[in-house]
């Protein structure tokens, strides 16, 4: 579903998509939007960025559990709680 919105932009902005849009043989408004869907998704990689940078600060302050021993130690509860594995292909 489309919106119709009016915002106030610099003149020359708009001038310089509507120009570009213009070579690429594009709607201004096309051009907008994949500009703004550009900037939301950037803006949304950041934001994983810095959640995961906090996260591994978390993991050193905390003294984390690395994946290896967190599926290791996993592991073994599984195998005390259910007992022995079978081989490998004969499930």
């Amino acid at each position: 579903m489309d919106v119709k919105v009016t915002v106030d932009i610099d003149a020359d902005l708009y001038r310089a998509a509507k120009v570009e849009a213009a070579r690429a043989d594009r709607k201004v408004r096309e051009v907008l939007e994949e500009a703004l869907e550009a900037w939301l998704a950037a803006t949304e990689d950041a934001e994983d960025r810095a959640s995961a940078a906090d996260a591994l600060d978390e993991y050193r302050r905390d003294g984390g559990e690395s994946a290896e021993a967190w599926f290791g130690r996993v592991a073994a509860e599984t195998q005390a709680a259910y007992g022995e594995a079978p081989p490998a292909g004969k499930e």
